[in-house]
C-alpha cells in the first residue's frame, strides 16, 4: 500500500513539474522553440533507431510529441517524459493484470500462473521506474540506465512466459509499449552519457 502511495505521489509531482515548466515558458518562447524541439524529438528518435534493430522510430516520435511539454524541452526533459510515460504504462498494465486475475473464468491455469508472474514483474517494475527517475534526477545516469534495462527485461519475461506455456498473451500491446518507452528513455540516457 505504501509503495502504491509513493508511486501515485511521484506521478502527481511529475505532473505538476511538467505543468510548471510548461506554464513558466512564455508563449513567444514556446513558438520560437516548438520547431527546434520537434526537430530534437525527431533527431533523437532517428539516432536511437539507427543504433538498434528493436527500437521503433515511429513509436518514439509519436509518444514524445503527444506530451506538450516535450515540445519545449531539452534532451534531459525528453528522458523524464519517456520515463513518466513508462511509469504510467506500467501502472496501468498492473491494474489490467489485477483485473484479469480477478476474472477467474479467464484462460487456462497456465495462463493464470503467467499472469501471477507478470503481476510480480510489473509490481517490481513500477518501483524500479520510480528508482530510475530518482537516479536520473540525481545525475546517476548509469543507475538510471540499469533500472530501465531491468524493467525492459521484465516486460520481455512477462511476454515470453505466455509463449513458453503456449498461451496467447493478453498483455502483448502493454508489454510492447512498456519495452519501447523504457528503450526511448534508455537511449536518451545513453546519449546524455556519451555527450557528458
Amino acid at each position: 500500500m505504501l509503495r502504491h502511495w509513493h508511486v501515485s505521489f511521484l506521478s502527481f509531482c511529475f505532473f505538476f513539474l511538467f505543468l510548471f515548466l510548461f506554464l513558466w515558458t512564455s508563449y513567444d518562447e514556446i513558438s520560437a522553440t516548438r520547431t527546434f524541439s520537434v526537430d530534437l524529438i525527431n533527431k533523437t528518435c532517428k539516432t536511437c533507431s539507427d543504433k538498434s534493430t528493436v527500437f521503433n522510430y515511429t513509436f518514439c516520435s509519436a509518444s514524445l510529441q503527444e506530451i506538450p511539454v516535450s515540445r519545449t524541452t531539452n534532451l534531459q526533459g525528453l528522458a523524464i517524459v519517456a520515463m513518466e510515460l513508462a511509469l504510467q504504462n506500467a501502472t496501468h498494465t498492473l491494474s489490467v493484470i489485477k483485473e484479469l486475475r480477478r476474472n477467474e473464468t479467464w484462460g487456462h491455469p497456465f495462463a493464470s500462473a503467467c499472469l501471477r508472474d507478470c503481476d510480480v514483474l510489473y509490481s517490481d517494475g513500477v518501483i524500479t521506474l520510480v528508482d530510475a527517475v530518482a537516479a536520473f534526477l540525481e545525475g546517476k545516469y548509469g543507475s538510471a540506465g540499469a533500472w530501465l534495462t531491468a524493467v525492459m527485461d521484465g516486460t520481455t519475461t512477462c511476454e515470453e512466459g505466455f509463449g513458453d506455456m503456449e498461451e496467447a498473451s493478453p498483455l502483448t500491446e502493454q508489454n510492447y509499449s512498456a519495452f519501447q518507452l523504457c528503450d526511448v528513455a534508455l537511449c536518451i540516457v545513453n546519449l546524455l552519457v556519451s555527450h557528458a
